[in-house]
């Protein structure tokens, strides 16, 4: 990919990993947000009488639908607008919104309230790699990206553990001002201040220039998008299945595995939480850091393909680990398989953010990058929490989690590989085919 010319990008590569590290920060809001719902779920499914497919459908549709849907418009503004307000403003919603999660008393408030959040979370993740692959070249893209992606790894850690210490409070506490609440009405107005204050320092992120306007002032149409990704329909596909697949997997696990150390092996949920905390800040962020430098390594030594040949690397990890972790025979053996779950379950993401970035000209990034999100969550937002909960409604039973975690970690990674592994020769030729545009 061709540097961007100089007023695209500070002089000074400091300032670049500090932007990086502030819209890292806003991931770590934005997914402490998403992920505490997993944990809190044993204490609202008790208070609202759920069933575990409406308890996966609180995960699942407003994070996978909402997201979704408005991921390619918001993309659309981010291309002709600026991207760190968006990104600014999205953080003073979910945020909001998460708060006002606290005072919901149904199965259908909650789900409104979650739609609020996924909608502001929707501002977060195609306009920041668009950003970020405005300041960084592709030799060090992944491992920028990859500094992005810990905000997943840690605020999903964070919300892991926090939800196991909610658990193992007493039913309810009290806030000044604010009446008796449930620990896990507390614990959403906790996490959303942190993210008000995020969007302030959002603010200080300087907009680069770049090169997505014609001579005459005018943005790149919708149908040139259009026309981009159908010509290059095969990378596309490859490239949002694979890893849509991928992050099925990750979602089914992050929603069901403390119910799963509960159900399979007697444990407290509570102490299920907080071992998958400790474990996703740690091996985690690990593993992301790890897929990262392998993406970039791979990049300097001429791959081109290198980011796809990262997510086959943690796909087939995920094949090895992730089934024979939920079928471990006691608690322990299943905490140390978890933990080399995690280090592959982390391991692509930079590098399947940097492809992300790299697939498209400058004019399309930001769209062409909703285009991957939308596919991603439709998969993982959507299915994955929801395909276990099925499975344990109606063919293995509620006792039968571990052979639902095994069929369905089995199968999506498996299915990833095949789709990443189809994509790689597709992938090479629509870099070439993004020159050809870009002259």
């Amino acid at each position: 990919m061709p540097a961007p010319s100089s007023d695209a990008r500070p002089h000074h590569a400091r300032y670049a990993w500090y932007v990086v590290a502030i819209l890292s920060l806003a991931s770590v809001s934005g997914w402490v947000d998403r992920g505490i719902l997993g944990t809190l779920l044993p204490s609202i499914k008790k208070d609202f009488a759920l069933s575990d497919t409406q308890a996966s459908l609180l995960q699942a549709l407003p994070f996978g639908l909402f997201f979704a849907v408005l991921g390619l418009p918001i993309a659309r503004l981010a291309d002709r607008s600026s991207r760190r307000n968006i990104i600014a403003g999205g953080a003073a919603v979910w945020s909001v919104f998460s708060m006002l999660s606290a005072w919901t008393w149904s199965f259908m408030s909650l789900m409104v309230m979650r739609i609020g959040v996924g909608a502001g979370e929707a501002t977060l993740s195609a306009p920041s790699v668009s950003l970020i692959a405005d300041y960084f070249p592709r030799d060090r893209l992944s491992r920028a990206m990859s500094i992005f992606s810990l905000g997943i790894f840690l605020g999903s850690g964070i919300g892991y553990y926090i939800g196991g210490l909610v658990f193992t409070l007493s039913s309810s506490g009290r806030l000044p001002g604010l009446g008796t609440l449930h620990p896990w009405q507390a614990t959403f107005i906790a996490i959303g201040v942190p993210g008000l204050i995020v969007a302030l320092l959002l603010l200080t992120v300087r907009e680069p220039a770049r090169r997505n306007v014609d001579q005459a002032g005018r943005y790149t149409p919708l149908s040139v998008l259009v026309k981009y990704v159908a010509d290059n329909r095969r990378t596309y596909l490859a490239h949002g299945v694979g890893f849509g697949f991928s992050a099925l997997v990750n979602f089914a696990l992050a929603f069901w595995i403390p119910t799963f150390f509960a159900r399979a092996h007697g444990w407290d949920e509570g102490a299920a939480a907080r071992t998958m905390g400790v474990l996703t800040m740690t091996i985690g962020v690990a593993g992301v850091l790890s897929g990262g430098w392998l993406g970039d390594w791979l990049a300097r030594r001429g791959r081109t393909d290198a980011p796809i040949l990262v997510g086959i690397v943690g796909a087939i990890g995920m094949v090895i680990a992730a089934p024979a972790f939920s079928l471990m025979p006691t608690g322990r053996s299943a905490v140390i398989a978890l933990a080399v779950v995690n280090f592959f379950a982390a391991f692509p993401w930079g590098a399947a953010s940097a492809a992300a970035a790299e697939m498209a000209p400058t004019a399309l990034r930001a769209q062409s990058a909703a285009v991957y999100f939308f596919v991603l969550t439709i998969f993982s937002g959507t299915i994955g929490p929801l395909v276990v909960g099925l499975f344990n409604d109606h063919v293995f039973g509620p006792a039968g989690v571990a052979k639902s975690l095994a069929v369905v970690t089995a199968g999506g990674t498996a299915l990833a590989a095949i789709f990443l592994a189809a994509g790689l020769g597709s992938y090479r030729r629509t870099l070439i085919y993004r020159e050809g545009w870009i002259e």
